[in-house]
């Protein structure tokens, strides 16, 4: 009875710390939600051809590949009075800085200039402070939270982060289609956004300590080294398997096509946030996350989410101008993708699991980051693949000349493209099995932490 009031207790979690916590999470959703509005802002705005767009998006994926292999093994090694993750958390002030900046470029400037001012911003942004803020997210977790209460917040916490981001998906187009009509009023726009979210993303750094200590390692263990990244990858194929999906996820949410499809398959871009509002009803089935993970898995949640966003997309070709239909489409693909976007540092914590149980470095900074690494470049490589195929179809910017031939493309990216391989990644992740060792891993690895800390005391 004592024993289960005592875990009761430890589970519990309160709303305020619930807010705290997801402060940041809210801040850095919707500076991503942002970036997605880089390329209709390069080829509208400034002129810009959308190859050349694509072009920096992939080399900057270069840059990134450097930055987030290490990124991760430098918060894995981080010991500091403030915790090993808690002082990363200041890159959410660079970000949004890097941002504003990126969307501010001088129209004056020359093509040359351009292009290289959009490919420094967007690499500081991504390469260096995203990075960052994606490796110290799960270490901070398991560090400022228990077991029961990592499931609550993750589950809960994507309430309002979904929120957040519907409410941005709303606002945003609307204030774009009034605001936004120059390079210097874009400039304007995000600044609305960056000084108050700059704000936010501050609240957890600065009230959510780290308080547990998971980093049991016996005096003969060997410091982190930089080969562990590579005996990770070698040794721990569910963290592979996580870095496929993460790259298929954001390939398909981040071509920034639905800007397009408002615009000219619809007609009206503002009726966008239509689409956002409908994944509303979405929202309430983050509260049945908890009871669902512990009846089935964390892992066959994320399968069913993609089948049923491949359906919503599928009406999505369905449905052609037909407002009501996308935003039942929408409602679809929208809930389906909860569970990847909200519930990845659970499945990361059980890889990080599995590597102590292994007898290795737990390493949750370093595959953070490599799961990062694959959505970034699955980011990058969903912007580019649009502008070059939008290239190719023949777009112009101009919905007077626009040819059939682009607009049939701008339907397919938005419809069966996602739907394909939403499909085909439902079916990778047949191959994470980990799940079904899961409980008996971490029964084993609290019990070689108890016998430590007695050996110690001894």
């Amino acid at each position: 009875m004592g024993k289960t009031k005592e875990k009761n207790e430890d589970e519990r979690l309160g709303f305020g710390k619930l807010l705290l916590w997801n402060s940041r999470m809210v801040s850095s959703a919707i500076v991503t939600l942002m970036l997605g509005f880089l390329m209709i802002y390069c080829t509208d705005t400034l002129k810009v051809s959308p190859a050349y767009i694509s072009i920096i998006l992939v080399a900057s994926k270069v840059l990134d590949g450097v930055t987030d292999m290490f990124a991760g093994f430098i918060v894995d090694r981080t010991k500091t009075r403030w915790g090993k993750a808690r002082p990363y958390e200041i890159f959410i002030v660079a970000i949004w800085l890097c941002t504003w900046l990126l969307f501010s470029c001088p129209e004056s400037f020359s093509m040359t200039a351009k292009l290289i001012w959009i490919f420094v911003m967007y690499a500081l942004a991504n390469s260096v402070c995203y990075t960052f803020l994606n490796a110290n997210g799960t270490p901070y977790m398991v560090r400022a939270f228990k077991g029961g209460q990592i499931v609550k917040q993750t589950s809960y916490g994507s309430i309002i982060t979904m929120l957040a981001a519907v409410v941005f998906n709303i606002t945003f187009p609307m204030l774009m289609g009034s605001i936004a009509t120059s390079g210097a009023r874009w400039s304007r726009l995000i600044l609305m956004f960056a000084v108050p979210l700059a704000a936010v993303g501050l609240l957890r750094m600065l009230f959510v300590p780290e308080i547990y200590d998971v980093d049991v390692e016996t005096a003969d263990a060997e410091k982190l080294k930089v080969s562990d990244i590579f005996k990770l990858i070698r040794v721990n194929k569910y963290i592979l398997i996580l870095v496929l999906m993460t790259f298929v996820f954001n390939f398909v949410t981040n071509m920034g096509v639905q800007t397009y499809y408002f615009t000219y398959i619809v007609g009206d871009v503002g009726l966008m946030g239509i689409t956002a509002a409908a994944q509303i009803v979405a929202l309430p089935l983050a509260l049945f996350f908890p009871k669902l993970i512990a009846k089935f898995s964390t892992v066959k949640l994320m399968m069913i989410g993609f089948l049923v966003s491949a359906f919503g997309y599928f009406l999505n070709f369905v449905a052609g101008g037909n407002v009501a239909l996308l935003a039942i489409a929408a409602i679809l693909w929208g809930a389906g993708t909860v569970p990847a976007s909200m519930l990845i540092a659970l499945v990361v914590i059980e890889c990080a699991d599995f590597n102590e149980w292994k007898g290795n470095h737990r390493m949750e900074g370093t595959m953070s980051s490599l799961v990062g690494l694959g959505g970034k470049i699955g980011a990058s490589f969903g912007a580019a693949a649009l502008g070059v195929l939008m290239s190719m179809s023949g777009y112009t910017g101009d919905a007077a000349t626009m040819p059939a031939s682009a607009m049939t493309m701008i339907r397919m990216l938005f419809s069966i493209v996602p739907m394909v391989l939403y499909v085909l990644v439902a079916l990778s992740l047949k191959g994470y099995t980990l799940n079904k060792q899961i409980g008996q891993i971490r029964e084993e690895n609290e019990a070689r932490r108890a016998k430590y800390a007695q050996d110690i005391t001894e």
